[in-house]
């Protein structure tokens, strides 16, 4: 109830319960800029963008929506901040994973030609002392990555086509479940989805990655699939 008295005081021009909002939901606004750490700018900002995210929903709630203020301004929170990094230009890449990169790149080269095939991502791993997420990181880096809204490499579909969801700036909150859910699939089943969807990598190049064909792989996604469709 406290929450709706300050959203009504502020519509009605109190800056103090416009301040007392920002200050007892900072928590929420972190939460949410978390989500576009790594794309190039910095927390502080990300969460003064948030924060005017934040202030649209204040200034635009109303109890008779039938919904948590909460449920309502995380779409708000997290569009202000996608709409600057489209607006402002591609996703900049950190300097780490450019160097990461090109010592992944390197050792690309050198598994080739000792192998005499395409290295596995474990076999990368190994050789770089990095995890196999590091490796499958690092590879991608230089492309922009909107995970939800990229579309995978051979369908042409989004993760949100596959699941079924509505347009992003309604689903923010869908999509933090969608978080959750992905940590709870099992390791092999998470590592191809995230490879899938999140880095547009086609079947035949995550096969190539984990070292299984391309079959298994489609069956593998299949079935992670089904599974977040049972955990949504």
């Amino acid at each position: 109830m406290q929450t709706l008295d300050l959203i009504e005081k502020s519509h009605s021009g109190d800056a103090d319960a416009t301040e007392a909002l920002i200050q007892e939901n900072s928590g929420l606004i972190w939460a949410v800029a978390r989500r576009f750490f790594g794309r190039g700018v910095e927390p502080d900002d990300l969460f003064q963008l948030g924060a005017i995210g934040f202030l649209k929903a204040v200034s635009g709630f109303d109890p008779a929506f039938g919904t948590q203020f909460s449920t309502y301004a995380v779409p708000k929170i997290a569009g202000e901040i996608r709409r600057f990094l489209r607006d402002d230009g591609s996703v900049k890449v950190s300097r780490t994973l450019k160097e990461r990169s090109t010592r992944i790149a390197r050792a690309r080269e050198t598994l080739c030609e000792r192998l005499g095939r395409e290295p596995c991502l474990s076999e990368l791993a190994d050789l770089l002392g990095l995890t196999q997420e590091e490796v499958a990181e690092a590879e991608n880096a230089s492309a922009a990555v909107e995970s939800m809204q990229r579309e995978a490499g051979d369908s042409g579909l989004t993760l949100e086509d596959v699941l079924s969801v509505s347009p992003m700036e309604e689903t923010v909150v869908e999509h933090l479940a969608l978080k959750q859910a992905l940590s709870q699939l099992p390791d092999r089943e998470r590592r191809v989805i995230v490879l899938r969807y999140y880095h547009e990598l086609t079947q035949e190049r995550t096969a190539k990655l984990l070292g299984v064909s391309q079959v298994q792989i489609s069956r593998i996604e299949r079935k992670a699939l089904q599974l977040l469709r049972t955990l949504l």
